[in-house]
């Protein structure tokens, strides 16, 4: 092997260049084994891109001898599936097959390139070729993986149809979870919703679980809608002061009382940079629902949020069911609203909900 450039694209560009002022003075094939043999000392070095285009020299000098003209397909079919350029891999073995339709070789990378582009119909097609051809045992691994690949593939197709399915079946559970649950469900603007109800992940059974394998012996089934409890995303709204908090997971079983008295203790009265007058303590607070007919609805502390969700729904007397009542669920989330009990702030929104609706 002869010494190569030092340098960079230059220094190859320059023997490149002292090669092709030579091409035409001798023989076609000569020239082309001569930049055949420097695209080699490339590819051995691997300067796999100086080296094809030494390749590609070899194929512009037009060799009159097939196994040169072969062997300088399949060189460059070799450089391109070392950069990763497999599509023109494919490209350089397919004229390699052109020249030399048994050749092993070609099937062999053409297999290659197949593999790593996935496209494992083409590879297992070009593996039966070969061995109608009499290919040998290197075929073999080079086969098996070209299996072991498909297999693979197989496996994450049916674990993403079953992500699919359980997250399908999932949304209807809760869908239908929501409406027993008298919610009426609507969405007044078209993002997407940040936070959902979903079910309880503590209440939920083994073969609902979603630790249960993708492609396991059990079958995974959706939450019963009905026995398992939702948590729910609240937004407590604050009118009077133009703020608001979100309660993530506002677990149905739990009472507004409960949260309240988390969050306005009455040792932290006035420590609200909002409540400057210190009227947000839990026992002094009223909250408000909005219910799909604007009718006002008070939520009493001890109630749960399932049960005050049940007392809310309202029954169409026209049989109609978009005539029904009930909680409204806006983009996945229940607003409610807190005032100061008997608050002249409660007194005039209270007001001008009631004039809006009589509008």
């Amino acid at each position: 092997m002869q010494d190569l450039p030092s340098g960079g694209s230059g220094d190859s560009n320059t023997a490149l260049d002292a090669l092709q002022a030579l091409a035409y003075e001798g023989h076609p094939d000569d020239a082309a084994k001569t930049f055949k043999e420097h695209g080699n000392d490339y590819f051995k070095a691997k300067r796999y891109k100086e080296a094809l285009g030494f390749y590609h020299q070899g194929l512009d000098a037009k060799p009159g001898s097939k196994e040169l003209l072969e062997s300088l397909y399949l060189n460059c079919a070799a450089c391109n599936h070392e950069l990763e350029n497999y599509g023109r891999a494919l490209h350089d073995t397919r004229n390699a097959m052109l020249v030399n339709p048994r050749s092993l070789k070609a099937l062999y990378r053409a297999i290659k390139a197949f593999l790593a582009l996935d496209r494992l119909q083409d590879a297992l097609g070009a593996s039966d070729l070969a061995r109608e051809l009499g290919a040998d045992k290197d075929f073999d691994s080079l086969i098996q993986k070209v299996h072991d690949r498909a297999a693979v593939l197989e496996k994450r197709k049916k674990e993403q149809a079953e992500r699919e399915r359980r997250t399908k079946a999932m949304n209807e559970a809760v869908r239908v979870a929501c409406l027993a649950r008298g919610l009426w469900i609507q969405h007044s603007s078209s993002q997407d919703d940040v936070h959902s109800p979903h079910f309880d992940p503590e209440a939920l059974t083994a073969n609902s679980s979603p630790s249960l394998p993708l492609t396991g012996r059990e079958s995974w089934q959706a939450p019963d809608p009905i026995r398992t409890p939702l948590l729910f995303p609240v937004v407590l709204m604050y009118p009077q002061h133009g703020t608001s908090d979100l309660i993530a997971e506002f677990h149905e079983d739990t009472t507004i009382g409960q949260h309240l008295d988390a969050m306005f203790p009455p040792e932290a009265r006035g420590s609200l940079p909002w409540d400057t007058a210190g009227e947000y303590v839990s026992k002094n607070l009223s909250v408000i629902a909005v219910t799909h007919q604007k009718r006002l609805l008070r939520v009493g502390h001890k109630l749960s949020l399932r049960t005050f969700m049940d007392q809310a729904a309202k029954d169409p007397s026209s049989g109609k069911p978009e005539d029904r009542d009930g909680i409204v669920l806006d983009n996945g989330t229940i607003s409610l609203a807190v005032f100061p009990k008997n608050s002249q702030a409660e007194r005039t929104w209270l007001d001008a909900l009631k004039a809006h609706k009589s509008t």
